[in-house]
């Protein structure tokens, strides 16, 4: 009897420490909850790899598919996810999907902000009007009638993809999708990132936005900042190092 009551407990002992060993191991991944915001001349479809990543560590990952019609439309969608959050959450945006973690990121549910070679606007300001403005070299945009830009297509890969194999750079090509110029002119009615912990992660060969446009953003948000090699697209090529970058946010944010 002593034997089998002492087997018992000690069976139970085991369970216990490894429910603690669980418990802590939940705990180490800090805010649980992590939504992404594409930008424009894509769509969510880029955030696969860095999804994938952050799934098998144990985040609970939405992604936002901002329709690009509008400023307030993209806020609306990604309030919309927010809103099915059961707790805070990581809100991380890419280029264009800067303004809009900027406006929408006073949202109860944020915790933090991760800009991913992204706009940072202040109140006022409006993505295209951060664009550096060159006479000699205007930005490569197709402008339809309807107000809408494509990404002219002879630029987009040399450009916007070339951080990416050319197969994948075609693809995102052919595939991507035009925003609002309205939507892009749109100035910003809140900076969230003056009231939320940020984070943000330089492309160092970016063409898009230059690298040093980014780190003034970066150092006038107080954003935490880490860089990495490769063009606008280096959070697909290297997907490891942004998904790490918002883990670490995760886990910082969860101790403010």
């Amino acid at each position: 009897m002593t034997l089998l009551r002492s087997t018992a407990l000690g069976f139970i002992a085991s369970v216990a420490m490894m429910a603690d060993i669980g418990g802590a191991a939940a705990q180490d991944i800090g805010v649980k909850n992590i939504v992404l915001v594409h930008g424009a001349w894509a769509d969510g479809s880029g955030w696969r790899p860095i999804y994938e990543i952050l799934k098998k560590d144990g985040y609970n990952v939405r992604i936002v598919q901002n329709p690009l019609t509008s400023l307030e439309a993209d806020v609306a969608a990604t309030d919309r996810v927010l809103d099915r959050m059961d707790g805070p959450a990581i809100l991380v945006g890419h280029s264009y999907g800067g303004a809009v973690i900027s406006e929408a990121g006073d949202h109860d549910n944020v915790a933090g902000l991760v800009y991913v070679a992204a706009f940072v606007p202040e109140v006022g300001e409006s993505t295209f009007g951060l664009i550096p403005q060159d006479p000699n070299n205007p930005p490569p945009f197709d402008i339809g009638k309807d107000g809408f830009a494509f990404f002219k297509e002879e630029a987009y890969v040399p450009g916007f993809a070339d951080a990416l194999p050319a197969a994948d750079a075609e693809f995102m090509r052919d595939s991507q999708v035009p925003i609002s110029v309205q939507g892009g002119s749109t100035p910003l009615t809140v900076a969230a990132w003056k009231t939320k912990p940020s984070w943000y992660q330089v492309a160092k060969g970016d063409h898009v936005i230059p690298p040093d446009a980014q780190r003034q953003m970066s150092a006038r948000a107080g954003s935490t900042v880490e860089e990495v090699e490769g063009g606008h697209l280096a959070f697909i090529a290297n997907a490891a190092a942004t998904a790490a970058l918002i883990e670490t946010a995760a886990k910082a944010a969860a101790k403010k």
